[in-house]
């Protein structure tokens, strides 16, 4: 949520007519028209969009895509020039794009609907008050650094626990991402009906990071911990 919120501020001007559609909304945005569903009165999020697209609304942000209904009018709004933001439950940015033709929303409608996908994880911030210096195990390095370079001895943190930190060993997060920009390339794939490997392998031709390689360098940068990131992202993507 916080992410969407982020993203509607960059693209909100007093120009443009954004609304959302929210359950719940969790705080109110300036200059923006929130909707809360009410699914016991009938304002389901399909209904809700159904009402807004009258209003002819430049952004529209939709809390989550949970059916084929509301994906529906999600791609039509998109394909008829509206920059839509939403949300699904899946592992990955790739997973996205299946989630939707999965829901049933045919291929060349995604692909020609779709202009980017981000997964987004949390991981915990170690302490720094009491975070311990340390040089990886030769396993360690072969995961951080890849084969060719796990010769290298990089220094990472490991937690340990402190009254600053309530004894857990960590303070705060921080969001790792995966951007999927939907270029030329990747569209056709979609529209060809191609898996997520086939799409995975097509983006990190095009430099897409991914949620693992994010995590690794927030381990490099001292950010958080092998641990942390190891109970949070699969390690083998």
């Amino acid at each position: 949520t916080t992410t969407l919120y982020s993203l509607l501020q960059m693209v909100s001007t007093p120009k443009k007519n954004v609304i959302t559609v929210e359950d719940p909304v969790e705080y109110r945005l300036n200059g923006i028209t929130q909707v809360q569903t009410r699914p016991v009165a009938g304002l389901t999020f399909a209904s809700a969009l159904k009402s807004i697209l009258r209003q002819d609304p430049d952004v529209i942000l939709i809390g989550e895509i949970r059916d084929l209904e509301t994906a529906e009018i999600a791609v039509s709004a998109a394909l008829t020039g509206h920059l839509v933001l939403s949300t699904l439950h899946t592992n990955d940015a790739a997973g996205a794009i299946s989630r939707l033709i999965n829901i049933g929303v045919p291929p060349f409608l995604v692909g020609s609907a779709l202009i980017g996908t981000v997964a987004q994880r949390l991981v915990r911030r170690v302490c720094t008050k009491c975070r311990q210096s340390s040089v990886p195990t030769s396993n360690e390095a072969r995961l951080l650094l890849g084969d060719e370079r796990s010769q290298e001895t990089p220094q990472i943190y490991r937690s340990a626990g402190c009254n600053d930190c309530y004894q857990t060993g960590y303070k705060g997060r921080k969001s790792i991402y995966e951007i999927l920009p939907v270029s030329s390339k990747i569209k056709s794939l979609i529209m060809e009906g191609g898996n997520d490997d086939a799409i995975k392998r097509q983006a990190a031709a095009e430099g897409m990071v991914s949620l693992a390689q994010s995590a690794i360098s927030d381990v490099l940068d001292g950010y958080t911990t092998l641990d942390e990131i190891s109970r949070i992202v699969d390690m083998n993507h």
